[in-house]
């Protein structure tokens, strides 16, 4: 049961952890404006740029999440030899991120996603990018530098955020899974649907029920909770992960573990929040949930405390990392006697 000598301890403990991302890392780079008329040129908004700003991105907002947790983020991922490229570097400097597990490649583009804000609302998104994955060289880097960290630094779980860009490949996730549990660190991952069922034998998988759907190729009500029982079971049963957790949006998030070689699952609610932006919330989600699990929390409360973040950080206007001292007072407030 959760006290607040025990979050208090927990949240402390964070500031130890050393943790290892992998995926697609890319530049959030925004324009903030007002909004007070409409173009004649076409239906749409004006917008009066006030302030430009880039920022950490896909995996790399894992990376900020983590960061701003207390613990050490370690990115691994390839980005571009191009201007974006090098502002992303800059931007993991500035921000106190380590970047040896950062590859730069000549074949390709560091992805952007450009959002326009006006008047605190988010009006337009373009996406530069590229989604084939990497090529042979870009892989063999790529693992030279995870394997590396891993026989460096003390890393006490592992985080894979796939955003479909192509730095995760089937190949990868395989080394990677097996030198995690040759080494017994903790393996969580935050799924799409090209590498869904390539994740095998890991330890905690967090997907969305779209993701869930797609992934199985298997529709059903997500209302029927006997239906999405079932349906995580499945998945369960295909990936030998020890837990799912199934992320439900605004009605909280499900989990099903294995514990003595039997299935536990439990619902939990989600609670009442003043939603501004949703982006990032499965970033937090990860984030507290892998360093939970690397503390050896009960998976129960692994789960409350996962859901409670990703509510909070969509109180906030854009893709923001979670307050720890914020979320400590919340999982106090709520989730203690």
């Amino acid at each position: 049961m959760l006290t607040t000598d025990t979050v208090s301890r927990l949240f402390s403990e964070f500031d130890k952890l050393n943790v290892l991302i992998i995926g697609d890392v890319m530049v959030d780079a925004y324009l903030w404006g007002k909004v007070d008329r409409i173009s004649p040129e076409a239906p749409v908004p004006i917008v009066t740029v006030t302030k430009r700003e880039n920022r950490l991105g896909g995996a790399a907002n894992v990376g900020l999440n983590v960061r701003s947790l207390g613990a050490t983020a370690y990115l691994c991922a390839v980005i571009g030899k191009d201007p974006k490229g090098a502002e992303f570097l800059e931007i993991l400097d500035k921000e106190g991120i380590p970047k040896q597990g950062i590859v730069q490649s000549d074949s390709r583009v560091t992805t952007t996603k450009f959002r326009v804000i006006g008047n605190n609302t988010q009006l337009l998104r373009v996406d530069e990018e590229q989604t084939d994955p990497l090529n042979e060289k870009e892989i063999s880097d790529l693992f030279s530098k995870i394997k590396n960290l891993t026989e460096s630094k003390k890393i006490d779980v592992i985080i894979f955020q796939d955003y479909n860009k192509g730095v995760i490949t089937p190949s990868l996730i395989h080394e990677i899974v097996s030198l995690a549990n040759a080494k017994n660190i903790p393996v969580v991952v935050d799924p799409k649907k090209a590498n869904f069922l390539h994740f095998k034998n890991v330890t905690l998988f967090k997907p969305n029920l779209k993701e869930i759907k797609e992934g199985l190729n298997f529709d059903f009500d997500e209302n029927d909770q006997g239906a999405l029982e079932r349906a995580i079971g499945m998945l369960q049963e295909k990936l030998k992960s020890q837990i799912i957790l199934n992320t439900l949006s605004e009605k909280g998030v499900y989990v099903r573990w294995n514990e003595n070689d039997a299935y536990r699952s439990v619902k939990i609610a989600a609670h009442l929040r003043n939603i501004s932006d949703v982006s990032g919330a499965g970033d937090t989600v990860i984030s507290v949930a892998a360093l939970c699990l690397a503390q050896g929390m009960g998976v129960p409360d692994i789960a409350a405390i996962a859901n409670l973040s990703g509510g909070l950080v969509c109180e906030e206007v854009g893709v923001v990392p979670i307050n720890k001292t914020k979320l400590q007072d919340e999982v106090i407030r709520l989730l203690t006697p």
